[in-house]
């Protein structure tokens, strides 16, 4: 059987494609398509015919229904592993869903489901990575890790995901491709972290940016909520997701979002909101055109720079104080 893999560039995606190259679950050649964070519409770049396997990882399927129903109808087989807002799947015989849309879970944590906790460390740094820090510690203490291996497991997971954030791939560290190649020898994610040069590296990179990072101060804010414009550097690229992800911890009970500028002018979001939100985060992202996400995190791919105090004063309006909880 030939496999193809399509798995988002992040943490979540990188070690739900790790736990089941561990367990092969996947051919030795199986061919790799990634990217960076936002880019989702994975699928299309995925050929693949009668007798051929694909498995998706990360990426919502409502942004990749047509690619899906298009391997469907060419023989391919399908399953998909995610967390995302997924909309109507289809009802296929080659279609396998192990898609769970509640907001404890995450990809990596669905793999860890569906191998039965073989890798179970590999999820506990993707779920720290995809900002579920609560989950990441259930897993680590239901397997008895000690509080310095959680401590670098989650370390590994912040890095993992900082990696994926960038407009293009030349603003991140390294290519998830390469990135996946880099991890794949090592079966305990721990012996990753002690050994590889890579992770030196992110680890110097993350320090740095966040360094510049530290003078942020919010751009607008209502009563529940408050919004950060990042400037048009590969620095603030980068650094968008993890800091987004540090500053809703920071204020659990405000709704956060991260303008960041884009090369051509206008703006991606990232979306944050508190756990008893009355609006999801994936419901107010999918108001806009190429919005997407999951109920605590989501995020727009372009929002145009002469729509930029409208679209401030609706996330505004959308999460005043009382629409908490």
């Amino acid at each position: 059987m030939l496999d193809h893999c399509a798995f988002n560039g992040d943490a979540d995606g990188l070690c739900a494609l790790q736990q089941l190259r561990l367990a092969g679950e996947l051919d030795a050649a199986v061919r790799l398509v990634s990217g960076v964070k936002r880019d989702i519409g994975l699928l299309e770049r995925v050929q693949a015919g009668a007798g051929a396997r694909v498995t998706v990882l990360d990426i919502a399927h409502e942004q990749n229904r047509a690619d899906v129903a298009r391997l469907l109808a060419g023989g391919a087989g399908v399953r998909y592993f995610d967390h995302h807002f997924a909309g109507e799947l289809p009802v296929h015989p080659g279609f396998a869903s192990f898609i769970d849309t509640a907001a404890d879970v995450c990809t990596s944590l669905l793999v860890d489901r569906f191998l039965d906790g073989r890798f179970h460390r590999w999820a506990v740094a993707a779920a720290f990575g995809d900002g579920m820090p609560g989950p990441a510690r259930t897993l680590a203490r239901r397997h008895g890790l000690g509080e310095g291996d959680t401590a670098l497991l989650a370390e590994l997971g912040l890095l993992l995901n900082y990696n994926a954030y960038g407009e293009q791939l030349d603003d991140l560290h390294f290519d998830p491709l390469a990135l996946a190649a880099e991890l794949l020898p090592y079966q305990d994610p721990l012996d990753f972290v002690q050994g590889s040069p890579c992770f030196a590296r992110l680890r110097e990179g993350h320090a740095a940016d966040m360094a510049e990072a530290a003078a942020l101060r919010p751009w607008r804010e209502g009563p529940g909520a408050r919004v950060y414009r990042l400037p048009a550097a590969p620095w603030a690229r980068r650094v968008s997701g993890v800091l987004a992800n540090q500053l809703a911890a920071g204020e659990p009970q405000r709704a956060l979002g991260l303008l960041s500028a884009r090369a051509d002018g206008n703006w991606q979001f990232s979306l944050r909101v508190p756990a008893d939100a009355t609006l999801s985060a994936d419901a107010f992202c999918r108001r806009y055109p190429s919005g997407g996400g999951r109920k605590r995190a989501a995020g727009i791919n372009r929002l145009p720079d002469a729509t930029l105090e409208d679209f401030v004063a609706a996330f505004l309006t959308s999460y005043p104080a009382r629409a908490l909880r």
